[in-house]
């Protein structure tokens, strides 16, 4: 039995069909990156994953259970903007992660609950790099700094799947390139399952077991939400035949401009009483 089953999920807001028969299924470990045009679903795929959003149609499993469309702490999330508190340092950020886990309805911990969840944050502190920036506040941290914090939040929940929303969108070069080795090596060390979505093709190679595009095969001009999208390909990552890159690019840049287009038409106004 595979570890996560996506069986026929659709998501509709009203008339609008935002994806739809999505099919698929996930072994525990692996690491899914996914492409796709601006608007194809792929963030409102991952809220359904989170649990913040709940599929129109369809179900979603979990090591064989139907997920919870809530969220918990088997599931982690680290968006592009960082998700991190400003009036706390480092230190404080990561442990109150803990305590908002351990303690839902006060976000507080005490004696021994609050020495061990001090210990466990420092131990994750530790392992993204940011052991000599403990009692530092964000606005001290550079902008990589500050998404190993926000990664450091996500895992001290030991999640069994971190949801990776654009993580490194906002980085420079070489700040992603360090974060690429980062997040591979907590992927292995805790043997995380993990969904990310990128605009960067060649990230999407890179880091994933598997990469997933998101696009829409059918299109109505004068009607862009009448569709859905889908995974139209699901292609092994790491090494990888030019070619097919080059094809997946062609596709998910057509279904951009194909998009902007659209919605360019749909909000031009109409002129009434145009006659000569």
């Amino acid at each position: 039995m595979s570890y996560i089953t996506i069986n026929n999920v659709w998501k509709e807001y009203g008339d609008q069909v935002v994806l739809e028969r999505i099919n698929n299924t996930v072994e525990e470990g692996e690491f899914i990156t996914i492409v796709g045009a601006s608007g194809c679903g792929k963030t409102t795929f991952l809220k359904m994953l989170l649990g913040t959003e709940a599929p129109t149609r369809g179900l979603i499993t979990v090591a064989g259970e139907a997920l919870r469309y809530e969220p918990d702490s088997e599931r982690g999330i680290v968006f592009q903007r960082y998700s991190v508190f400003p009036h706390m340092t480092v230190l404080q950020n990561v442990v109150a992660a803990k305590e908002f886990e351990k303690s839902k309805l006060l976000a507080r911990l005490f004696g021994t609950a609050k020495q061990q969840a001090t210990e466990e944050a420092m131990a994750m502190i530790k392992a993204v790099g940011l052991s000599h920036a403990v009692d530092k506040y964000p606005h001290e941290l550079s902008g990589g700094m500050q998404q190993r914090l926000a990664i450091a939040q996500a895992l001290i929940k030991k999640p069994r799947i971190l949801l990776l929303d654009e993580p490194f969108g906002a980085l420079d070069p070489g700040i992603r390139a360090d974060m690429h080795l980062l997040v591979q090596d907590l992927w292995r060390r805790y043997k995380l399952t993990i969904f990310m979505i990128t605009h960067d093709l060649k990230e999407g190679f890179y880091l994933g077991t598997r990469l997933w595009v998101f696009d829409k095969d059918r299109l109505d001009p004068q009607a862009p939400g009448a569709f859905g999208a889908r995974i139209t390909y699901d292609v092994p990552a790491g090494e990888v035949d030019p070619n097919a890159g080059n094809i997946i690019e062609e596709d998910v840049q057509a279904t951009a401009a194909a998009l902007k287009q659209s919605n360019s038409d749909q909000s031009q106004p109409e002129l009434d009483g145009a006659t000569p």
